[in-house]
């Protein structure tokens, strides 16, 4: 069972944080690194609390049964959702950007509340990494989406899924209650466009560093993809994904 480890913060001290893959009977066992953490490095001691997460939006407020450096056990005491995980689950879907851009959009994204992450090919993208690269980017962004999850104390980590093409991108979003792309053509503003609807759910297209062709935009709308405008200034590609995610949560009432 892989294990992760982060602190959220409660009240003066910080509460020990881990993801697990299950939790089953009312009670956790927490081996490996995990457990020597908590038994060497943070020195706990039966009765403490921890806080678990099964890496699908539910908090286990537990406390320590019985520790030594190979093995913890815990009693959960309550189950809660968790407060790191916004109301709306929010896919992006990224056209590739140069470099090491790709990262830092992950990082960012998912601390402010992103529930997936998508690369998309599409006709303007510069980065065209053969198989054996993207698997290694993949395998670093969905690293930096764990960091980045266990440092914001989220609920679940969001997955950075392998790159699909512009059209497997258009077909999946086809299915989401809310398709969104971002286009400097758009002209409708995001915030005018959710006014008035109530969503839980959210796909959104962004385009790489050129954009999106007209021939994409065209297709985008008639799939069903509403084009909407970030206002007045273009944004750089790793901008544009994070003003987009900030206004959907915001509108939801998450921020």
């Amino acid at each position: 069972m892989k294990k992760t480890t982060s602190h959220i913060l409660l009240g003066d001290a910080f509460m020990p944080r881990f993801f697990i893959g299950d939790v089953q009977h009312g009670r956790v066992e927490i081996t490996g690194n995990d457990a020597r953490h908590m038994a060497l490095s943070l020195r706990m001691k039966t009765g403490d609390p921890v806080t678990i997460c099964n890496n699908a939006g539910m908090d286990y407020q537990c406390v320590i049964e019985a520790i030594d450096p190979e093995r913890v056990t815990l009693t959960v005491q309550e189950c809660l959702p968790s407060a790191g995980e916004p109301s709306v689950f929010i896919t992006l879907y990224q056209a590739l950007p140069k470099g090491d851009k790709l990262e830092t959009i992950v990082q960012k994204a998912v601390e402010l509340g992103v529930g997936r992450i998508v690369p998309v090919l599409t006709h303007r993208c510069v980065s065209r990494p053969d198989a054996k690269a993207m698997a290694k980017k993949l395998e670093r962004c969905n690293r930096v989406a764990l960091e980045a999850a266990k440092q914001c104390g989220r609920g679940r980590i969001p997955s950075v899924d392998p790159m699909i093409d512009f059209q497997q991108a258009l077909e999946q979003m086809k299915a989401s209650p809310l398709a969104l792309f971002f286009y400097e053509n758009g002209e409708q503003a995001l915030r005018s466009f959710l006014s008035e609807k109530h969503f839980t759910e959210a796909s959104v297209l962004i385009g790489s560093e050129g954009g999106f062709e007209v021939s994409e935009a065209l297709q985008a709308v008639n799939a069903g993809l509403v084009p909407l405008s970030l206002g007045s200034r273009i944004l750089r590609c790793e901008t544009a994904p994070l003003a987009a995610i900030t206004a959907i949560l915001y509108e939801a009432g998450d921020l």
